[in-house]
């Protein structure tokens, strides 16, 4: 095949003339773009020259060993991937590139099939790590909230909310069931306030004993009780001049809340056992998955201080109802898996996709978190199937209402954005069928807005009367 300027580019460094020209045929008839060189010194400075995904690399090199190469390999391309190629007798030295740095060893005498996965595997892995790279820069571009992952209009309005409450230091209130990603909301307005610079504290009101909590939260005096053997300074102290995040604040005991409300009211705190006021200079940001209007009224929260903190409130939506946003939460997760795992991982096939869509998500964004991982280590294929997506809750996976399935077979050569983009546009049409062409029908199917929906229509160009 004729090398092109988008093929992949290999470097076969091998003194065997002979097994080096069967090596560079049978690599270029892959659609690779292959170049050659007979000692570790030459293909040092090929590599050097040029810009080379893969180097295929010998052990047994006049001069300068495979084995020794590696680190200069390295210096010399530090993105390129190292396979090394050795004899069956010499595994020792394979495990010793290994360490050195290399990905991946074959034993001579290998097959071609098996050089091609492996070859391909490696590939694989560099362009998950162009990923990671390229997400990195964009959530350096797009700052804080790019960490907030999710484009239909629910996450656009929580991003627009946290833009305008984070430059004032009003008290929030984040709400949302557990797994929506409350703590990385009240991270995010802390990251984009006055306050960045300070410290950012966090307390769960429900893991600390109700005992210790007080203590916790205002810090105690030297013999304020048994075991208080030193005066100790308590979270709000620790976070003065910056925010501290009081996540689960419906399970705050009554009694403690008077304290609380006059943290809120006057910025001071009084330590347990001290007699005197601590000004305390701080940002609260409260999290809660309960509905503290309903606690007040059963009088298990102080009204005055629900309103205290009340002042600026932001809802998160449940994964259930923002499903648009799947693909792109499901291409964020998988990337940042790759970079955890440090090795190449499967996409999502469509009917794998399709069971995402189909679940109703009752640990939400922190759940669909798991079974990605855990579909991506415990896969039984190349990729991931629907048989691989565990829920971990035992309930059923599909709704009666989803549309049907989506009869798609996805390009495997396709970037995960690009794939994920073809199916949800297969999708849509889907669901549009099924509804007879009637959009807000459709868009009950696909569990997401009419106003939503219709800004799909366009992002895909697809008229919906031919669907009638």
């Amino acid at each position: 095949m004729d090398r092109t300027d988008s093929a992949p580019r290999i470097l076969i460094v091998d003194d065997d003339i002979a097994f080096q020209g069967m090596l560079r045929e049978a690599v270029g008839e892959k659609g690779f773009a292959v170049d050659c060189a007979a000692s570790a010194e030459e293909g040092i400075r090929t590599a050097a020259s040029g810009v080379y995904n893969l180097i295929l690399l010998d052990v047994r090199l006049p001069g300068m060993s495979g084995i020794e190469a590696i680190p200069h390999f390295r210096e010399a391309s530090p993105s390129t991937e190292i396979i090394i190629m050795t004899a069956y007798a010499e595994k020792d030295s394979a495990v010793q590139a290994i360490r050195r740095g290399a990905y991946d060893y074959f034993t001579k005498p290998f097959s071609l099939a098996e050089m091609e996965i492996v070859i391909r595997r490696a590939l694989e892995k560099q362009r998950l790590q162009r990923q990671v790279r390229s997400l990195r820069r964009t959530l350096d571009k797009e700052g804080p909230l790019g960490r907030i992952i999710g484009q239909g209009e629910a996450m656009w309005r929580v991003k627009d909310l946290i833009e305008r409450v984070a430059p004032l230091d009003s008290t929030v209130l984040v709400i949302g069931e557990t797994g929506t990603g409350k703590e990385l909301v009240a991270d995010t307005v802390h990251a984009l306030s006055a306050r960045a610079e300070g410290p950012f504290v966090k307390v769960n009101c429900a893991a600390i004993p109700e005992n210790l909590l007080e203590s916790e939260l205002f810090g105690h005096e030297k013999g304020a009780f048994t075991g208080a053997l030193a005066t100790r300074r308590g979270k709000f102290e620790l976070a003065s001049g910056g925010t501290i995040l009081l996540d689960e604040i419906g399970d705050m005991p009554l009694h403690l809340q008077p304290k609380l409300l006059r943290a809120v009211e006057l910025k001071q705190i009084e330590r347990v056992g001290g007699s005197r006021p601590i000004a305390c200079d701080v940002r609260i940001v409260a999290a809660t998955n309960v509905d503290l209007a309903a606690q007040v009224k059963e009088r298990k929260f102080r009204e005055d201080l629900f309103y205290r903190l009340n002042v600026a409130s932001i809802h998160l939506p449940p994964l259930r109802e923002r499903k648009d946003d799947l693909p792109q939460l499901a291409e964020f997760f998988l990337t940042r898996l790759a970079a955890k795992l440090k090795t190449g991982l499967p996409r999502l096939s469509s009917q794998a996709m399709r069971a995402l869509f189909d679940y109703d998500w009752p640990g939400n964004v922190r759940q669909l978190a798991n079974v990605l991982e855990r579909a991506a280590i415990f896969r039984h294929g190349e990729e991931i199937s629907a048989e691989d997506i565990d829920f971990g809750y035992g309930g059923a996976r599909s709704r009666d209402t989803a549309p049907a399935a989506v009869p798609m077979q996805v390009d495997p050569s396709l970037p995960l954005r690009e794939a994920v983009t073809l199916y949800e546009k297969n999708l849509i049409l889907s669901a549009l069928r099924q509804a007879g062409g009637v959009q807000t029908e459709a868009a009950k199917l696909l569990g997401i807005s009419a106003k939503n929906l219709w800004n799909k229509l366009q992002k895909h160009s697809i008229d919906p009367t031919s669907m009638e």
